[in-house]
């Protein structure tokens, strides 16, 4: 999908303000999106008239406004990481403590509850935080490439061309799926469970098929992934 235009605007509803970014974009409806992180997205057909896409919104504002209530209640989702000993980090969604020491090699391991981290340099938050990026990124790579093995064969009905798939930090997406066939998935998955990394995979896939969010393509993703609408609030609330 090519975008065209972008830019944030706002509407009036009541005593609320509703703040949004308005992206003109090649489709044929008006489509309203609130994001977890309370962004309201809004993206409309190439030269839709401004007056009729803020007149829709002004009918689905009790609908933004909740939403945006309703995943206010979680701020902030991300708390500051110190990597310090005792602190929490996540991993298939599970919660481990650090357990940081100095030794003669570095390496990360997992064990009884722990992230135990060994450093070779001066134990710092620095130094912690490397090793423990790292990790993460080899366990990525590991566990998204099995899951995308075991996802793909649903697919292979479709006579579609297996996407490669490439992993990085992204800011506000799990996942993305480009024109020349590369899916994309948020490096951060790794913290969230194996169910929510299938469900990202699969949306993905669909796309394969259906470029937007029509209603095949939400058939097509209840029979690859039933039940994906709690995984999706599960991945949704996710404190990464």
């Amino acid at each position: 999908m090519m975008q065209q235009d972008e830019n944030l605007r706002s509407v009036s509803y009541g005593q609320s303000l509703i703040k949004y970014r308005l992206i003109y974009a090649a489709r044929r409806t008006l489509e309203i999106a609130v994001l977890p992180d309370t962004t309201v997205v809004v993206k409309a057909p190439i030269g839709a008239d401004i007056f009729k896409i803020e007149k829709k919104i002004s009918h689905r504002a009790r609908w933004i406004i909740r939403q945006l209530n309703y995943f206010k209640q979680f701020s902030p989702r991300t708390p500051k990481r110190y990597y310090l000993n005792g602190e929490t980090h996540l991993y298939l969604g599970k919660r481990y403590r650090l357990k940081i020491v100095q030794a003669d090699q570095d390496w990360v391991k997992l064990t009884r509850g722990y992230f135990l981290i060994s450093c070779h340099d001066q134990v710092n938050p620095v130094s912690t935080e490397r090793l423990l990026t790292n990790w993460y990124s080899e366990k990525a790579a590991l566990q998204f490439n099995a899951r995308f093995d075991r996802c793909w064969p649903k697919f292979k009905q479709f006579s579609l061309d297996k996407p490669t798939l490439s992993i990085r930090r992204m800011q506000k997406r799990w996942g993305s799926l480009s024109a020349n066939g590369r899916l994309t998935l948020n490096s951060n998955l790794i913290k969230t469970p194996l169910e929510c990394i299938d469900y990202v995979l699969s949306h993905e896939l669909c796309h394969l098929k259906f470029h937007n969010h029509c209603s095949g393509f939400y058939r097509l993703l209840e029979t690859v992934n039933p039940g994906w609408e709690k995984v999706k609030h599960k991945l949704e609330l996710s404190l990464v």
